[in-house]
C-alpha cells in the first residue's frame, strides 16, 4: 500500500515550484496579503462594503469580520428581540428597570459595532449609507422611548414601548444581513406588479359583492343564528373577501343555497375567478418579477464579486516574462492559507492544481477569479485508515471466515436486509402494546440493530465509521443505544410496580419511529426530493428571518392593541372562562370554539396568533368569531376593540399571505427547479476531473448518494483493510454532489447560465471607489 500513497503525496507536490516568473520570490508585504484576503473573502461571501485599503483599516476590518464578533452582534440581536418575552405584555414578569439595563446593553453593543465600521470606511461612505443612518436613527428612538417610558413609569402614568416595532430593523441593517435585505428588496420590487393584480380582484369583490347584495338582500334569509343574511355592502365584502381563503367554505354560501340550489352557481363562479384564477396570478406575477429582479441583482453581484478577486490578483500579481501578469504558487499558497485555514494542505494543493490546469507553476487572472467559487465547492476528504482490529489481532482478523464476514457485511443485501427488518419493526410498532408477543418482540429487533452496528464497527475503521461526515452511522447508534437505554429503564420501572412509566414508555416508542426515517434514504427518488429540499434550506431559512421580523412587527403592535381583551383561564370552573374574561363574548362562537387563549397577552401567544392567521383556516373566526360566517353582534376581536381592527388583520393577510408566502413560493419553485434538474456547474466538473486525473477520486460505486451529502455514510467505508478501496492512497476527495457554503453560490447557480465568466465590471467601477462596491442597481424595466 505504501507506493499509492507515495504516489498521491507526490502528485500534490508536483507543482510546489516548478515554474514560477522570478524564482517564486515576490517582494509582497504581509498587509499586501491582508488586502488581498479582504477581497478574496468579501468575494467568497458577497460582502459588498466600502472599506479603506489603509493598513490600519484593513487590520480593523479583518478583525470586524471574526466569527466571534459576527457571534456576539447575532446573540445580542437575539437577546434584544427576546426582551419581549419579559415586557408587559410578559410571559415571564421582569421588573421594568431589569428589561431596560439589558436593552442598554444591547444598544451599547451595537453603537460600539457601528462604531467599528464607521473606521473601516471612509467618512463620507458612512454617511451616505441608508443602513448605517437606519441604525442610528433606531437606536437613537429606542433610547428616547426607554426615557419617556420610564419616566410615565415612575409617574404611574399610561404608557407605550412604541419603540419594539423597530427591533426587528437592526436585524435587517447589519452588515451581515444581506440576505435579508435582498428578500425585502424583492417585496419592494414585485410591489407595483402585484398592486395592479391587487387592485383588479378588489374590485372583482366589489362588484361580486354589489351582485350578492342585490341577488339576497330583498329574500329575508337567515343565518343559522337568526341574523339577516347579506343586507349589509360592507358584511358582505368582507365575507366574500375571507371565501377567497376557503376560510368560510361552505358556511358562507348554505343560506343561499339552502334557499335555492341556483344560488351555488354564485358562489362556484366567484370561487372559480378570485381564488383559482386571481391567486394564480398573483403568483405569476410575483415569480416573474422576483425572477427578473433576482436575476438582475444576482448578475450584478458576481460582476462585482469578480471585481474584487481582480483587485486582489492586482494586488498579488508579478510580471511574467513577455509582460503577462501571472500569480505565483507561492503567494497563492499563502493567500488561500489565510482566507481558509482551515482546509488540509492536500485540499489546498487540490484547488491549486484545478487552477493551474497546465502545471505552470503560475496562474493568469482568469484562473484566479475563479478562486472565490472553488473554495464555495464542498469538498469532503475521506481518509483510508487500517482497522485496529488488525494490528491487535491480525491472525484472526485476516482469517477466512473474518474476510467471508466482512465481504457479507459490506454486500448490497446486508443493507436490503435490515430494511426490510425495520419495515417488520414498523408494523409491530403500528399493532396492540399490551399484546405480549409485541411488546416482547422490541427486544429482538434491538438485539437485532444492536448486532447490525457491533458488525459494522467490525468490518469498518471505528473513526471512519463515526466521522463527522456519517450522519447515519451516529443517528443510527445514538437512536439504537436510547432506546435501549430507554426500554432497560422501561421494564425496570414495570416490574418494580406503582408507577406507570408513561413518559419514558413514550420516548421508546418515539424512539422506535425515528428509526424508520432510515427507510426514505434507501429510496432513490425519495433521496433526491429531500436532498433538493435540504440544499435550499439556507436560503429558504431567510425568508424565516423575513416572516419572523413581520411577525414581530405585527405581534408588538397586536400587544399594544389587544392585550388583555381576551384572556384564557386554565381553571375552566372559573366563570369568566365561559367568556374569555370580557363580558362582551358572553355567549359567543369565539368562546365557545376555545378560542381564548388565541390572544396577544404576550409574545408567545401573539406569534402563535398570527401563524394561526398565516394558515387561514378560521381566521375570520379569530377577527370576528363568524361561526357561522355572518357577522353578528357577537365577538372576537374587531368586537372586544372596533370594527377597525379589521384592518390590523386585513392588513397582515395582504402582506404575509398574498405576498410574502406568494414570493417564497416563487423562490421554492426556482431553486427547486434548478436543483432537481440541473447538473453541476462546469467549475465543479473541472474540480472533478482534476481529481479523477490525480487518482485521487473514490470510487462511484462507493458513493450511495444519501439524505445530505455532509450526512453520508458509504456502505464500503474507507477505514477498513477488508474493503476493496484497501489498495488505494490513503487520502481521497470527494466533491459534495450540488452544496454551497453560501446560500449566494446557490443564487449565482440559479442565473450562471447567463453570466460570461470574463466580465469582471472593470470598466463600470468609478477610480475614486476602486475596490469598493456600491450596493446593486437596477436597469429601468
Amino acid at each position: 500500500m505504501s507506493e499509492p500513497v507515495e504516489k498521491s503525496e507526490n502528485i500534490l507536490d508536483a507543482s510546489a515550484g516548478k515554474g514560477v516568473p522570478n524564482g517564486g520570490n515576490s517582494a509582497k508585504t504581509q498587509e499586501d496579503f491582508d488586502l488581498a484576503t479582504i477581497y478574496v473573502s468579501d468575494a467568497q461571501y458577497n460582502r459588498n462594503i466600502y472599506f479603506d485599503t489603509s493598513p490600519q483599516a484593513v487590520r480593523l476590518y479583518l478583525l470586524y469580520n471574526h466569527w466571534v464578533f459576527k457571534v456576539l452582534l447575532y446573540f445580542f440581536i437575539l437577546v434584544n428581540l427576546s426582551l419581549a418575552v419579559f415586557e408587559e405584555p410578559a410571559l415571564v414578569s421582569l421588573p421594568t428597570w431589569a428589561t431596560m439595563l439589558v436593552e442598554l446593553l444591547c444598544l451599547l453593543v451595537f453603537s460600539v459595532r457601528l462604531a467599528h465600521y464607521a473606521k473601516v470606511i471612509s467618512r463620507d461612505k458612512f454617511w451616505k449609507d441608508p443602513k448605517n443612518i437606519c441604525i442610528i436613527v433606531v437606536l437613537l428612538l429606542t433610547l428616547i422611548d426607554m426615557i419617556i417610558y420610564g419616566g410615565l413609569k415612575a409617574a404611574n402614568c399610561y404608557s407605550v414601548r412604541w419603540s419594539r416595532v423597530l427591533r426587528p430593523l437592526l436585524l435587517i441593517n447589519v452588515t451581515e444581513g444581506r440576505q435579508l435585505r435582498r428578500a425585502f428588496r424583492s417585496i419592494r420590487n414585485a410591489l407595483p406588479e402585484i398592486s395592479y393584480v391587487f387592485v383588479l380582484f378588489i374590485f372583482s369583490v366589489l362588484l361580486f359583492s354589489l351582485m350578492a347584495l342585490k341577488l339576497l338582500s330583498k329574500r329575508d334569509l337567515k343565518t343559522i343564528e337568526g341574523t339577516p343574511y347579506f343586507t349589509n355592502y360592507l358584511e358582505i365584502m368582507f365575507e366574500l373577501y375571507v371565501l377567497v381563503t376557503t376560510a368560510n367554505s361552505p358556511d358562507v354560501m348554505m343560506p343561499a343555497y339552502n334557499q335555492s340550489s341556483v344560488f351555488a352557481l354564485f358562489f362556484i363562479l366567484y370561487i372559480l375567478i378570485n381564488t383559482y384564477i386571481f391567486m394564480s396570478v398573483f403568483l405569476a406575477v410575483v415569480f416573474n418579477n422576483y425572477k427578473k429582479y433576482l436575476k438582475e441583482e444576482i448578475r450584478q453581484l458576481v460582476r462585482a464579486k469578480r471585481h474584487k478577486m481582480a483587485r486582489a490578483f492586482g494586488v498579488l500579481q508579478e510580471q511574467k516574462e513577455g509582460g503577462q501578469p501571472v500569480v505565483s504558487h507561492e503567494n497563492w499558497n499563502k493567500l488561500v492559507r489565510q482566507v481558509r485555514p482551515d482546509i488540509s494542505n492536500a485540499h489546498r494543493e487540490l484547488l491549486w492544481r484545478v487552477c493551474d490546469d497546465d502545471n505552470q507553476g503560475f496562474i493568469g487572472k482568469v484562473a484566479f477569479v475563479q478562486l472565490a467559487d472553488l473554495l464555495n465547492i464542498e469538498v469532503i476528504t475521506l481518509k483510508s485508515r487500517p482497522h485496529p482490529l488488525g494490528s491487535l489481532i491480525p491472525n484472526l482478523y485476516q482469517s477466512g471466515p473474518s474476510r467471508l464476514l466482512c465481504r457479507l457485511v459490506q454486500h448490497r443485501g446486508f443493507v436490503i436486509a435490515f430494511d426490510l427488518i425495520i419495515l417488520v419493526n414498523a408494523v409491530f410498532i403500528g399493532l396492540d402494546e399490551e399484546n405480549p408477543l409485541i411488546s416482547n418482540s422490541e427486544w429482538f429487533f434491538l438485539a437485532i440493530y444492536v448486532l447490525e452496528i457491533l458488525l459494522k464497527l467490525y468490518v469498518f475503521e471505528p473513526r471512519a465509521f463515526f466521522s463527522k461526515h456519517s450522519f447515519w452511522n451516529w443517528f443510527d447508534t445514538i437512536v439504537v443505544c436510547a432506546a435501549l437505554i430507554a426500554t432497560i429503564i422501561n421494564s425496570a420501572l414495570k416490574s418494580s410496580g406503582g408507577y406507570t412509566s408513561r413518559q419514558v414508555l413514550d420516548i421508546v416508542f418515539i424512539l422506535r419511529v425515528l428509526r424508520l426515517i432510515r427507510v426514505v434514504d434507501r429510496i432513490k427518488r425519495f433521496r433526491a426530493i429531500i436532498n433538493t429540499l435540504i440544499r435550499i434550506g439556507p436560503a429558504i431559512l431567510t425568508f424565516g428571518q423575513l416572516i419572523l421580523v413581520v411577525y414581530y412587527i405585527f405581534a408588538m403592535v397586536g400587544m399594544e392593541l389587544f392585550k388583555n381583551k381576551v384572556k384564557f383561564y386554565e381553571d375552566l370552573s372559573n366563570p369568566e372562562s365561559t367568556y374569555c374574561g370580557n363580558p362582551l363574548l358572553k355567549g359567543s362562537t369565539f368562546a365557545q370554539l376555545g378560542y381564548c387563549k388565541n390572544n396577544f397577552n404576550n409574545v408567545v401567544s401573539s406569534f402563535i396568533l398570527l401563524l394561526e392567521l398565516t394558515v387561514v383556516n378560521q381566521w375570520h373566526d379569530i377577527l370576528l368569531n363568524k361561526h357561522p360566517p355572518m357577522l353578528t353582534a357577537g365577538t372576537g376581536f374587531a368586537t372586544v376593540t372596533h370594527k377597525s381592527a379589521l384592518i390590523f388583520f386585513v392588513l397582515f393577510h395582504v402582506l404575509v399571505v398574498i405576498i410574502i408566502i406568494n414570493i417564497f413560493v416563487a423562490f421554492v419553485l426556482e431553486a427547486f427547479f434548478v436543483e432537481y434538474s440541473v447538473g453541476k456547474g462546469d467549475l465543479q466538473t473541472s474540480l472533478e476531473r482534476k481529481i479523477e486525473e490525480l487518482e485521487l477520486a473514490v470510487a462511484q460505486e462507493n458513493l450511495e448518494d444519501n439524505l445530505v451529502n455532509a450526512m453520508e455514510t458509504i456502505d464500503n467505508d474507507l477505514g477498513t483493510g477488508q474493503s476493496p478501496t484497501a489498495n488505494l492512497p490513503t487520502l481521497l476527495f470527494k466533491v459534495a454532489s450540488k452544496r454551497y457554503r453560501t446560500v449566494d453560490a446557490l443564487l449565482q447557480r440559479m442565473f450562471e447560465a447567463d453570466l460570461d465568466p470574463e466580465d469582471f465590471a472593470e470598466n463600470d467601477i468609478p477610480e475614486d471607489q476602486a475596490g469598493n462596491f456600491a450596493n446593486p442597481t437596477f436597469a429601468p424595466a
